[in-house]
């Protein structure tokens, strides 16, 4: 078995290599130039593309609209013209459930209109539908996955900040704020690729990736207190002071802006029952357990 993978030295792509080089897969993979430049030669040699190569979203909205189009429509176009053209069997695009939707009420499901917002989503939609939009040989496959937030070890984000409050003792002046989040370990999502590539009866489409249970943010800071052997701080400051703070946040270029802490309060519950039903298998790690593998991923970081 031999796999492409484009993006291999972002967060998920290097967990993802690690992943498949322990399973002692064949890996080629390619650069950004290469993916400018790509062919169907390029992917002769190879059974599987899996395509993580993308500008993610800016939270410090310092780039240009059309850099998203350039990079996550127009390569990923490109990319999947040559797959379509070479021997390769399955093509996975990881996209994001931002292409769906920026704000969710109740449990979004791959049923629902898209309604993306934002360029970052805009473009992941559009990569979407070209690839649904072309006519597919018998013999090909695609799956377009859209994951939630991803974990593990290398991530940055706001795991990252919650675990920094919670190590430096800072209470956690949010939990006046009631919400539910689904999150996604990186070790799922190389689980499901996995069984992707594995599999050969599983429908081409768009398919959800999220781990089994949502949480709560204050649920997020028990569990990074418990693997710093910590009682967790919660705080139960009045949203509405805090919503101000976080407008000042914007103009001073605060820790806490209001889009980081829409992050953090925030519901945004997604459905994982269709990519489920698919591969016929539990996930390996539940959604506390996930959290709990980054958490001590984040300890040894700083040791």
């Amino acid at each position: 078995m031999n796999i492409c993978i484009t993006g291999s030295s972002g967060f998920a792509g290097r967990n993802i290599v690690s992943y498949f080089e322990k399973l002692k897969l064949n890996l080629k993979l390619l650069t950004r130039h290469e993916l400018q430049t790509i062919t169907s030669s390029k992917l002769e040699d190879c059974d599987v593309v899996i395509h993580l190569a993308g500008k993610a979203h800016d939270l410090k909205k310092v780039s240009y609209p059309k850099d998203y189009y350039d990079v996550n429509y127009e390569l990923t176009k490109k990319l999947y013209d040559s797959f379509l053209h070479s021997n390769a069997k399955k093509f996975i695009f990881v996209s994001s459930v931002k292409a769906a939707a920026d704000s969710v009420e109740g449990v979004l499901t791959e049923n629902m209109i898209p309604d993306p917002k934002t360029d970052y989503g805009k473009s992941k939609l559009m990569a979407e539908q070209y690839i649904q939009s072309q006519q597919l040989p018998d013999d090909k496959s695609y799956y377009i996955l859209r994951p939630c937030m991803i974990h593990g070890p290398g991530n940055k984000g706001n795991l990252n900040l919650l675990y920094n409050f919670v190590k430096k003792g800072i209470p956690y002046p949010l939990a006046g704020f009631d919400n539910l989040r689904s999150f996604l370990s990186i070790e799922n999502l190389c689980f499901i690729i996995s069984q992707l590539i594995e599999k050969n009866n599983i429908a081409s489409g768009i398919y959800q990736v999220a781990d089994d249970k949502p949480l709560s943010t204050n649920d997020v800071i028990k569990i990074l207190s418990a693997s710093l052997n910590k009682k967790p701080k919660l705080w139960s400051l009045s949203p509405g002071l805090i919503r101000f703070i976080a407008k000042i946040g914007n103009t001073l270029y605060l820790p806490l802006t209001t889009e980081r802490l829409d992050k953090l309060t925030e519901s945004y519950v997604v459905s994982n029952s269709k990519i489920k039903q698919a591969i016929a298998k539990e996930l390996p790690l539940t959604a506390d357990d996930g959290l709990k593998f980054t958490a001590l991923s984040f300890s040894s970081d700083k040791s």
